[in-house]
This record gives C-alpha cells, structure tokens and sequence, in this order.
C-alpha cells in the first residue's frame, strides 16, 4: 500500500473532523454526505474498512512521519522509556 503523504492525510481527517461535528450540531442530508464522504477518504487513504480502523491507523501513519522526522526509530523509542 502507498503511503499518502502527510498534508493530504492531515487534510483528510480535518475535513472528517468538521464533518463530524458539523453532522452532530444539526444533521442534514448534506452532512450525512460530507460525514459518509470524508470517511471512506480515510478508509481508503489507510486501507480499512471503518472509521475507527482508519482513525487509528491515520494517527499511526502521523505518529510515523513525525518520528521519521525526528530521526526516532521504535527501537530508540524502547530504549528511551
């Protein structure tokens, strides 16, 4: 599986983000829409198949790109701790 890159991914969940809390302020069918379409971006972006899969597994990809960043492997995180 390609990785998505990390804006896309960051933007991606933003836009479920406000999905989300647009639908439960007042949903509509537009909402319904936007909540429907924006998690099956997740779900394909981090190849699952729920929303809850595709949370965990976009904050798992992040946590990744920033430790990628910081020149940090799993390895020297269990040294760390």
């Amino acid at each position: 599986m390609l990785l998505p890159a990390e804006k896309n991914l960051r933007a991606a969940m933003a836009r479920f983000a406000a999905a989300r809390i647009d639908h439960e302020v007042l949903p509509t069918p537009d909402t319904s829409r936007m909540l429907r379409d924006s998690s099956h971006t997740l779900c394909v972006m981090t190849g699952t198949h729920t929303i809850k899969d595709a949370l965990r597994a976009a904050d798992a990809m992040l946590e990744q790109y920033r430790a990628d960043r910081s020149g940090i492997t799993g390895a020297d995180e269990a040294l760390a701790a």
